[in-house]
């Protein structure tokens, strides 16, 4: 029964490298599609939603499954709560960028702004980077490197920021650059809330080692099991 619940323990860990590896594509997929304007891989990012919804209501089933039949304790029940919490981080992220690639769509034949899309390429590069990096630290259970990847975030939400005035500021002196420059902010938000389910997931990961919930970048620590 024991080796049964390790191997099941194994699998569990596989599916949510690969739904993480999903999401990282759709991610990538949608800034791509954005930046380039193409629509095409803007509706391949949208249709391809329902497979992540899928795949994670499928994990976050078996994760319940095991706590009710096999009831862990300690180490085990972490890695399930773990992959279970941390496999809803990732649908979300999958959801932003289903939202950037609805942007995408809407954006088609919009004044451009070439500086402001070269910084959402910037900041879409750091998100991307960030993602490959968390499902890395998840895949080898590194919990130093999750506590590295969570200090990114501050620069994605420099990003933001500053995506967010330059947009103002072309508004101010350019009306045709309104439509499309709401569109570059509500981009911009997107990729920080993906940066910001990334740092969710390094929070999982420390949990995970040290039984404690932390909220990274914070001098909070709660005990747990």
């Amino acid at each position: 029964m024991r080796q049964e619940f390790s191997q099941e323990l194994k699998t569990l860990h596989v599916d949510f490298s690969e739904l993480g590896m999903m999401v990282n594509a759709v991610v990538y997929k949608s800034a791509k599609a954005f930046i380039n304007h193409d629509k095409d891989l803007a509706r391949e990012v949208i249709d391809s939603d329902y497979l992540i919804n899928e795949r994670q209501m499928s994990l976050e089933k078996r994760c319940f499954e095991l706590i009710a039949l096999q009831q862990p304790v300690t180490s085990d029940l972490r890695l399930v709560v773990t992959a279970m919490k941390a496999s809803s981080d990732l649908e979300r992220m999958g959801d932003h960028a289903v939202s950037i690639a609805k942007s995408t769509i809407r954006v088609k034949g919009n004044t451009r702004v070439l500086s402001i899309e070269s910084d959402l390429r910037k900041m879409a590069d750091a998100v991307k980077k960030m993602s490959d990096e968390v499902l890395d630290a998840y895949v080898h259970d590194d919990e130093e490197r999750a506590r590295a990847i969570a200090t990114e975030d501050h620069g994605i939400n420099d990003f933001s920021r500053k995506i967010y005035s330059e947009c103002i500021e072309n508004m101010k002196q350019n009306v045709d650059t309104v439509v499309g420059g709401m569109d570059y902010m509500l981009v911009a938000s997107y990729l920080e809330r993906i940066g910001d389910y990334v740092t969710n997931i390094c929070e999982w990961i420390v949990y995970l080692k040290t039984g404690k919930l932390v909220e990274l970048n914070s001098s909070t620590e709660e005990d747990q099991f």
